[in-house]
């Protein structure tokens, strides 16, 4: 079990990705295009293009663990866009759980930005 909590590094990949890939294709978009090394412990999840599922990529320092959860109904209210911004735990566990607010713009969350 994976457990999320608030001193763990998670990185999200803001553009979809082809949910074909299995852990050494994450592990290489990983260390190309998020400039991060996946055997660190840091928690990666990714999206697929048709916003119905995501992974999540950790290393455990035994091995990787690869995730995949698929909505059994609906897509993903919300994935961040913009890759500077850094969610909360409870962001996260919130997007991943599909809790949905009523208006997603009005949430009273503020991103946490790498330079705070």
């Amino acid at each position: 079990m994976i457990q999320l909590v608030p001193h763990l590094k998670i990185l999200i990949a803001v553009a979809p990705v082809d949910f074909r890939r299995g852990i050494d294709g994450l592990a290489a978009l990983c260390r190309s295009v998020l400039k991060e090394d996946p055997m660190t412990g840091t928690v990666f999840l990714f999206r697929n293009r048709a916003a119905t599922a995501v992974k999540i990529l950790v290393y455990d320092g035994n091995g990787f663990w690869l995730c995949l959860k698929r909505f059994s109904s609906g897509k993903l209210a919300w994935w961040p866009t913009d890759p500077d911004v850094r969610l909360s735990v409870d962001q996260i566990s919130t997007l991943l759980l599909q809790k949905k607010p009523a208006d997603w713009s009005k949430t009273d969350w503020k991103p946490i930005r790498n330079d705070e």
